[in-house]
């Protein structure tokens, strides 16, 4: 080889080297996408047994308690109708704009009225934030109508006028004339809608919502243990309250 070099004019030798060095920075480049394969090979291992460790986390004892506690502990901050020392006890996760939760309304409302103090219903908020624009200004609204003793009279009126709001960009105004409607201090409204006391209130009942497991609206849960979904009213009865 060193003989054939020699006998290359200046100009082949030159070309010679540069192709050599072609060469070798090839097989660099590659080596080096070579290291780079087996580093993120081994990330992702790494990233697989942390997926790993968080479903079983989900399906952990420890979990599960904090889902029960989530739905066993009724504080004084809920809302609720019927007795406190029932041993029946309905929770519905809800959100005001969802048209699901719009058509069981008449239905929890037939039963409440029906079963009165025999059960006790529990009313939390899930405003679903990323669909319903107008979820979360109209659980504001409910709570704020409750800081004057009139919450279940708003919760009735927004889901009785859902399709009147749900979709306008002034929909905080019709909560004022709903506001109005149930003789309520309007300036006291105004200055309690969207307070930081009230906003906590419905992120606390969204945070418990997803101790418990839910991703959906609505969410019934039945002495602790979430529900089928009922068909009609007499399911939703009987389901709840088999002797009644």
């Amino acid at each position: 080889m060193e003989n054939e070099n020699n006998n290359l004019s200046r100009k082949e030798r030159r070309e010679l080297k540069r192709q050599e060095k072609t060469a070798e920075f090839a097989r660099e480049a590659k080596n080096k996408t070579i290291r780079r394969i087996a580093l993120w090979g081994s990330v992702a291992v790494v990233l697989g047994g942390a997926v790993f460790g968080a479903v079983k986390f989900a399906a952990s004892p420890a979990n599960n308690n904090l889902m029960a506690s989530a739905l066993d502990t009724i504080s004084g901050n809920d809302w609720f109708l019927g007795d406190k020392n029932s041993k029946i006890t309905l929770i519905e996760y809800s959100d005001f704009q969802c048209p699901a939760c719009a058509s069981y309304y008449p239905l929890v409302k037939q039963l409440n009225k029906e079963l009165g103090n025999k059960i006790l219903f529990v009313y939390r908020h899930f405003p679903l934030k990323q669909t319903h624009k107008n979820a979360e200004p109209a659980a504001w609204a409910a709570e704020t109508a409750g800081k004057q003793g009139k919450f279940w009279g708003m919760h009735d009126m927004i889901f009785e006028n859902q399709k009147v709001w749900s979709d306008q960009k002034n929909a905080e105004e019709l909560f004022i004339k709903y506001a109005g409607e149930l003789s309520l201090d309007i300036a006291k409204f105004k200055e309690d809608f969207g307070s930081k006391e009230v906003k906590e209130k419905v992120e606390s009942d969204y945070q418990s919502g997803l101790r418990a497991g839910v991703n959906a609206t609505p969410t019934f849960f039945l002495n602790g243990k979430q529900m089928q979904n009922p068909r009609s009213y007499e399911e939703l009865k009987n389901t709840v309250f088999p002797d009644a």
